[in-house]
């Protein structure tokens, strides 16, 4: 894959550059502060982009913005934002207007390098992937409204299922069997007035899309 990495921290710059190249993945192109994002960004049309929130000059929201902006230039340019912290906001923002190829996932994560590259992959085929801190912060920040009437099991297969994970996975995942997921799913769609489908990627989408409604 062809990669464009966005990050002011050099140190962790460098280490994603040598990481994804150790994968077999080309480093197209690196910005260290938020004007470079969006210039190289048009320029190498990756296909996929690794992108901090926050970047020089103003460290707020420079890295999540031209993220949004690419996305307008290019169509479904897949972007995997990281962050240090889990930042609601930012995080209901890229998800909003289809949650198509885009991962939110907290720096820490880049350290487990297999669910690094995973969930880089996962992003880059069309995917969504998102650092399960960040799934919990957006289902426990909402409140007097349908996610209350979700079972403790339905709740853990919601987290999974928001993670991009399949139903075999959540079946192992859980120590349960492929029946019994299917069911758990038939039961959060139905709680949460959400038309089921047989493909796994539109049920993660219909179930961000809830999420971000509000």
């Amino acid at each position: 894959m062809r990669v464009v990495i966005a990050e002011d921290n050099a140190l962790l710059r460098e280490g994603l550059v040598l990481l994804l190249s150790s994968a077999g993945h080309e480093v197209v192109a690196v910005a260290g502060s938020g004007p470079e994002v969006l210039p190289a960004l048009l320029e190498h049309r990756p296909d996929v982009a690794v992108l901090d929130v926050r970047m020089p000059p103003g460290f707020r929201d420079e890295g999540l913005r031209a993220a949004l902006a690419a996305r307008k230039e290019i169509p479904d340019l897949p972007v995997l934002v990281l962050s240090q912290y889990v930042e609601e906001t930012y995080a209901a923002e890229l998800l909003g207007g289809g949650a198509s190829g885009v991962g939110y996932l907290l720096k820490d994560r880049v350290g487990r390098v297999d669910e690094f590259l995973d969930a880089l992959e996962r992003v880059a085929s069309g995917g969504t992937a998102l650092d399960p801190e960040v799934v919990t912060e957006l289902l426990t920040r909402r409140r007097d409204d349908p996610l209350d009437t979700l079972t403790p099991r339905e709740r853990e297969v919601l987290h999974l299922m928001a993670e991009g994970r399949d139903n075999a996975t959540i079946a192992k995942t859980l120590v349960v069997s492929d029946r019994a997921v299917s069911k758990h799913i038939g039961n959060v769609f139905a709680k949460l007035s959400l038309p089921p489908s047989d493909s796994g990627h539109r049920r993660v989408l219909a179930v961000l899309a809830y999420l971000n409604k509000g």
